[in-house]
């Protein structure tokens, strides 16, 4: 068997251990005069290109709006109004309605647990209130005290909101959320009864986003920050980012994984779809200003090792390299005086 036929083993093998998937079977090239004279033709060659490799894995994802939460209502009575599944809901808008008050979002890290009344200090509850109120434009001094102040600013947001001016805020008026929502699912239709500590709404986040179940051992590939491409159905590719990486592994089974959150460079191109399988992109290694060959150039060497015919003019030579990633049908290589620029046989088309 010729060095080039050889190469059809030593790639795939490399590929192998790569954890590439699928591997271009190479076939020898540059045929020999096959005797009455016939004329051995010009072997076909490619150049060594100085550049980045990126090596990458494909892996499954879902483009949605992120992770479903449950908003929990505090008020006792009849639910008169809820929202359009779908629809966004932002500070100060109307989660749904009971006994006909609405029940307003406002924004902040932890639910209220008390009712927020004159005196009341001491709080980060109370400052989160200020700063909302704020938010809403109503002018006050955001601190830890609800002061009279508070109160009028109290006075004058539960007056537009249409809720009973009272000055003071209670759990059953406020649902206290890290953002604004999109309404997922409704729990609980108009007209029934509700009760503190039950389920009304099911909400996510408004921004589009893919996540990724990625298997734990393979947590490394997604940085914070990394670029990664996003392939939809129908194949319209889009660039994206890793936003967030789970700190803790879930077992499924045999599986173990890590939830990733990509965010998309331009959500407006992925379209109003909801739960969209598609494949995502991650960059396993990259190599900077290397040197490397089209993967069939990659010869096995009978001594070991592997190498490259390097054609110079009517000349060739066989140069032993050692060969490093694999990546979009190239592979890295370094050693025997190699530079960009050079042509390296390959087999004919």
């Amino acid at each position: 068997m010729s060095r080039r036929a050889w190469v059809a083993f030593a790639a795939v093998a490399l590929l192998a251990g790569a954890g590439i998937v699928s591997a271009a079977v190479v076939t020898p090239g540059g045929g020999a005069a096959s005797g009455g004279g016939a004329v051995t033709p010009a072997p076909a060659t490619a150049a060594v290109e100085r550049g980045d490799l990126v090596d990458s894995l494909t892996v499954s994802g879902t483009l949605g709006y992120g992770q479903e939460s449950v908003v929990v209502n505090s008020a006792s009575g009849t639910l008169t109004a809820s929202p359009a599944e779908g629809s966004l809901v932002r500070r100060g808008g109307e989660l749904y309605e009971v006994d006909r008050d609405p029940v307003i979002l406002m924004y902040g890290p932890k639910p209220m647990h008390r009712t927020l009344e004159l005196g009341v200090s001491n709080g980060a509850d109370v400052r989160h209130l200020e700063k909302n109120l704020r938010a809403l434009g109503h002018d006050l001094t955001v601190d830890d005290h609800f002061s009279a102040a508070t109160q009028a600013a109290v006075r004058a947001w539960q007056a537009d909101a249409g809720l009973p001016v009272t000055g003071s805020v209670s759990k059953a008026q406020v649902v206290v959320l890290p953002g604004a929502v999109r309404v997922q699912a409704v729990r609980v239709q108009a007209g029934a009864p509700v009760r503190p500590g039950q389920s009304v709404l099911a909400v996510t986040g408004v921004r589009r986003l893919v996540s990724v179940k990625l298997d734990a051992e393979r947590q490394s590939l997604a940085a914070e920050g990394e670029p990664v491409r996003v392939k939809l159905p129908g194949g319209a590719e889009l660039a994206g980012k890793v936003s967030q990486v789970g700190a803790v592994a879930e077992k499924s089974g045999d599986d173990v994984t890590v939830d990733v959150r990509i965010s998309l460079d331009d959500a407006g191109e992925a379209g109003s779809l909801d739960q969209v399988p598609v494949s995502v992109e991650l960059r396993s290694e990259v190599r900077r200003g290397v040197l490397s060959v089209p993967i069939e150039a990659l010869l096995a060497l009978r001594e070991g090792g592997y190498g490259v015919e390097v054609v110079e003019g009517s000349a060739a030579r066989v140069v032993p390299v050692t060969a490093g990633i694999f990546a979009a049908g190239r592979v890295e290589v370094s050693g025997g005086g190699l530079a960009a620029g050079m042509r390296v046989e390959v087999p004919a088309p």
